[in-house]
């Protein structure tokens, strides 16, 4: 990996879990913001010591600091220790938001998620204050955002979090009020999440909190127009013959296997010709094979496993058709807009989707695909049915989807948006200045593919508010 020079207003970002393969939508924002040239430091809760790491990981400038470095006892006992000396140094540098801190936590806010990530705040602000942080942003809304909060109360630095799926509809409405009413701004990757965002900010009953509805602003993860491309095709080329349907996305219930299994299994009963890709891996994996065999579609569905993004772009290639049968969980978690149906459109392939959170915000029914209810296998059934017998209608909507993608959601102008919002932020007058940076090289640091531990919850509380000094005031509790 490249080095970074040290000095200037520096942006610390964090994230959950670095690097992990389905979360391409974080490589690639890290990636376009280090290439438009800003400076970042990266953060991340643990290491998910995946065993598919994505090579463009390798392009990543700085190197990353993990709170937590490791998953044995001591390790465990180390990063605790060096959370303790954080609170301590924090504490005799600034005694004063440190005890209200500290002391709104023990009084008004006694949850153990509260705990943790305060603890982990302690070891993140020291390190903050060390490699010059003047802003800190977290990569979602749970975990990542209460201890980027923590941190801009312990130091007085600003900070802001982005908002997508689980970590929106999991998370506690009046603490993510808080948050976003403490936060610089709040970046949300669709029309969909940034309405939730105004819905749960709206309803709290204080009126400052319900003044950030203002923070809010449309990010899009946009895609990769260059690398994720229609193959070339020639009028020679012969249409595949059984039609090739591919889904991609992890194994876990919000993305609707069972119904989608469902839905090719009477596919396969009206005597459609077609085969089915799945990429991807998970919890669900044995769940799905069974459904699978019991389906009798062992001969014609494939679990390909986790690919990289290399990879996946030749599964879309191969492919006639996409399908996202995406649902809505019993604990409310659902899909953002999935990365998956972005690249799927921006290769030229016809999407069957379902209609669910921001999914219809790029996917336009008989345009640049075909939508139907979520969790109706026989309405996703029939739309599939529909794609596998029309190469014509195939072609036509593969046709919207790519030009769709490449005139709203090329990742170059996503991210861009994404880049001025933070320049204008280090930019701002009052924006705190930087601490004296220290060592390139400090205690926790490792490259993203080096390994640690994990940890972290997906809710946290949090005290709000700024004071007239500059922090922030804990007057408030949800």
């Amino acid at each position: 990996m490249a080095d970074v020079p040290e000095g200037g207003p520096t942006i610390c970002y964090l994230t959950k879990r670095f690097p992990r393969v389905s979360e391409t939508f974080i490589l690639d924002e890290i990636l376009g913001l280090e290439a438009a040239g800003l400076p970042l430091r990266l953060f991340a809760l643990a290491d998910p010591r995946e065993r598919v790491v994505q090579p463009d990981v390798a392009r990543v400038a700085s190197p990353v600091r993990y709170l937590h470095r490791g998953d044995d006892r001591l390790t465990r006992l180390a990063d605790v220790a060096r959370a303790v000396r954080g609170h301590v140094r924090i504490a005799r540098n600034h005694p004063v938001r440190w005890l209200r801190v500290v002391g709104h936590v023990l009084v008004a806010r006694r949850h153990r998620s509260t705990f943790r990530h305060l603890l982990e705040a302690g070891a993140m602000a020291v390190e903050v204050e060390r490699v010059g942080g003047t802003h800190v942003h977290a990569a979602f809304a749970h975990g990542p955002a209460s201890v980027a909060h923590f941190v801009s109360l312990l130091t007085g630095v600003t900070f802001s979090f982005a908002a997508h799926a689980k970590d929106l509809y999991l998370s506690s409405p009046s603490i993510l009020a808080i948050k976003a009413e403490a936060a610089e701004f709040v970046l949300v990757c669709s029309e969909s999440a940034g309405d939730e965002v105004r819905r749960i900010v709206s309803a709290h009953p204080e009126p400052a909190v319900r003044a950030a509805v203002t923070k809010v602003v449309l990010a899009p993860h946009g895609v990769d127009t260059e690398r994720f491309r229609p193959p070339h095709r020639t009028s020679a080329t012969v249409p595949s013959d059984p039609v090739s349907i591919v889904a991609v996305g992890r194994l876990v219930p919000k993305k609707g296997y069972p119904v989608l299994i469902a839905a090719l299994e009477a596919l396969g009963a009206a005597g459609a010709d077609f085969t089915c890709r799945i990429v991807g891996d998970g919890a669900e994996r044995g769940e799905i094979e069974t459904r699978l065999s019991a389906a009798g579609l062992d001969g014609r569905v494939t679990l390909v496993g986790t690919r990289t993004q290399q990879e996946i772009v030749e599964e879309y290639r191969r492919a006639d058709v996409f399908v996202q049968a995406s649902v809505v969980t019993d604990d409310g978690d659902r899909d953002g807009i999935p990365n998956a149906v972005l690249e799927a459109m921006a290769t030229g392939l016809p999407v069957v989707a379902s209609s669910v959170a921001g999914i219809p915000e790029v996917v336009h029914d008989g345009v640049s695909g075909l939508l139907v209810e979520p969790g109706d296998a026989g309405s996703l059934a029939g739309a599939l049915a529909r794609l596998v017998g029309d190469e014509g209608l195939r072609r036509h909507l593969g046709a919207g989807a790519r030009a769709h993608v490449a005139s709203h959601l090329a990742r170059s102008a996503c991210v861009a948006t994404v880049a001025r919002r933070f320049a204008d932020v280090l930019a701002a007058p009052g924006h705190p200045a930087p601490h004296q940076a220290g060592p390139r090289h400090v205690a926790g640091e490792q490259t993203p593919t080096g390994r640690a531990g994990t940890g972290d919850s997906e809710t946290g509380d949090q005290p709000d508010g700024r004071s007239g000094d500059g922090t922030r005031s804990l007057a408030r509790s949800a």
